[in-house]
């Protein structure tokens, strides 16, 4: 079995860190949202408002601290083209945990738990491509 190298694994590390980061500030945004708007369909909107204000912060961190590169409109579009997808996972996961009955406190980390994983592997392939 063959380790990976240093700078994949501490290139791990910062996206696992940067993800804690960008996590925190979606729920804690979905939270306080929650303490003004309870239920219905405005679950799915604070989640969606905490999604993006955490995508923003997300993409920052994500390129100047995780893989260490600069800012450039294929960057943004490639984020913003993994996020896509990785909300289409986050929001169709909250609803599904929702309709499954779970607290709307708790879906969200339940959904993190899918799609953290996903979304490295899809980041990694655009700040790799050349």
């Amino acid at each position: 079995m063959k380790w990976p190298d240093r700078e994949k694994l501490l290139q791990f590390m910062r996206f696992c860190m940067v993800g804690v980061v960008a996590a925190g500030i979606h729920y804690g945004v979905y939270y306080l949202l929650q303490l003004f708007l309870r239920g219905g369909v405005w679950l799915t909107v604070d989640y969606t408002i905490g999604y993006l204000v955490s995508l923003v912060c997300n993409f920052f961190m994500t390129t100047f601290f995780t893989f260490r590169s600069h800012v450039s409109a294929g960057k943004a579009a490639g984020f913003g083209a993994s996020h896509v997808v990785n909300y289409s996972i986050h929001i169709v996961l909250f609803n599904i945990f929702m309709a499954l009955g779970v607290h709307r406190l708790v879906a969200p980390v339940l959904v993190l738990m899918v799609a953290v994983p996903t979304n490295f592997l899809i980041l990694r392939f655009v700040y790799r491509k050349k």
